[in-house]
């Protein structure tokens, strides 16, 4: 199994942190903050500019800085069959 990580920023101490990648839409991404008991899950959400991912963890802002398209366009590079399905 392949796990994605991506980095991301906490805006409060400008800090850079590796997360794990659950679920992958141009919608919303859930992460994974932490290994093991002492993991937290979050939920990140587009901007209203959709310039960038935002979600908070524990009371702590973090943000993904990639637009929707282009997260939209990761998607469809690593299955770029996954819209194309036709229905019979």
């Amino acid at each position: 199994m392949n796990t994605e990580k991506i980095k991301v920023r906490i805006t409060e101490s400008g800090k850079v942190i590796e997360v794990v990648v659950l679920n992958k839409r141009a919608d919303r991404i859930e992460v994974v903050i932490g290994e093991g008991v002492h993991n937290v899950r979050c939920e990140m959400v587009p901007t209203r500019n959709s310039l960038a991912y935002v979600g908070k963890a524990m009371g702590r802002e973090i943000v993904y800085e990639r637009s929707r398209d282009q997260v939209q366009a990761d998607i469809k590079r690593v299955d770029p069959n996954l819209y194309n399905s036709k229905r019979r």
